[in-house]
């Protein structure tokens, strides 16, 4: 099973208490949920949250190896308010594609393996990579290559896709991007990897999701309780830096009062300034963590 990006370093920034409540908002196949159960005495308890059933199946049995003060929902993190009513002491969310997703050829995530067009994270929804693909207009196309994929040749990638529809599988997608990029583009890296991307974040949504359920995570914890967030592309660090900063400072308005009210100031600090990259020794070991930033606040 593949190695949980950051682990030590988000771990160690939850600062578990043995007798904690804790959430793992992207439980994958259990890795940082595992490390965190082990941490907790009985009295301490995970939940942990995940739209992938096979992910869910997985690591339910590999938790209960561990301890049984773990609760598993199988169902997108956007939806915690809805099923945890308690305060916690501290919430994980790892915002990666887990590395058994990539490597399951049928689930349509890697441009290296034949697959249907699928990408889908959760399977009950009907949008799906084929879709995006094969029906969306040129410029919405070009749109979410440009600002999901920051693809500088989203225009001419565009065009491709909708002079060789119907787009079948991965590979034919993969070929069209390679047929319609710049050969000095081709040579230099895989110059389908942020198309893919956008295509992916597009069907799972999942920067429209992200700051909602930061906030929703944010209003769960206790005070002192710690919120770690791992990111893998600078639109998601974009959206956590931002919400960070705006927990972490006093209301513009307040500069002008002799008595900062409550409510107009800092709700949190932040205990990562700028965030954390893997270690060297990581990155050897695990070419999937370059990309990976971790930040971490903690309520006031």
């Amino acid at each position: 099973m593949h190695k949980s990006v950051l682990l030590k370093e988000s771990i160690e920034g939850l600062n578990i208490k043995p007798d904690g409540t804790y959430i793992d908002a992207t439980l994958g196949f259990a890795g940082h949920s595992g490390e965190i159960l082990k941490r907790l005495e009985t009295e301490g308890f995970l939940f942990a949250f995940d739209q992938d059933e096979t992910a869910v199946n997985y690591s339910s049995e590999k938790l209960k190896t561990i301890g049984n003060n773990f609760k598993i929902f199988h169902t997108n993190f956007k939806n915690m308010k809805d099923y945890i009513s308690v305060k916690v002491d501290g919430i994980l969310f790892d915002l990666g594609v887990s590395s058994p997703q990539l490597d399951d050829a049928e689930r349509g995530f890697s441009f290296h393996k034949d697959a249907p067009l699928d990408m889908r994270m959760d399977k009950r929804q009907e949008l799906n990579a084929y879709k995006v693909v094969n029906e969306y207009p040129y410029q919405k196309l070009v749109d979410i290559l440009f600002i999901y994929g920051e693809e500088a040749n989203a225009k001419s990638i565009a065009k491709g896709i909708l002079n060789n529809r119907p787009i079948n599988t991965t590979l034919e997608l993969a070929e069209v991007i390679k047929n319609n990029v710049p050969i000095s583009y081709r040579n230099k890296s895989n110059p389908c990897r942020r198309t893919f991307q956008a295509i992916r974040i597009e069907v799972n949504n999942e920067l429209g999701i992200l700051e909602s359920s930061l906030k929703s995570a944010f209003d769960l914890l206790s005070s002192g309780g710690r919120l770690c967030v791992i990111t893998f592309h600078s639109l998601e660090d974009r959206i956590v830096k931002n919400l960070f900063k705006e927990l972490s400072s006093d209301n513009i308005l307040a500069k002008k009062l002799p008595i900062v009210p409550d409510e107009m100031k800092a709700k949190a600090k932040l205990i990562t300034q700028k965030g954390i990259a893997p270690s060297n020794e990581e990155l050897s070991e695990n070419n999937r963590s370059r990309s990976a930033k971790l930040r971490i606040i903690e309520k006031i």
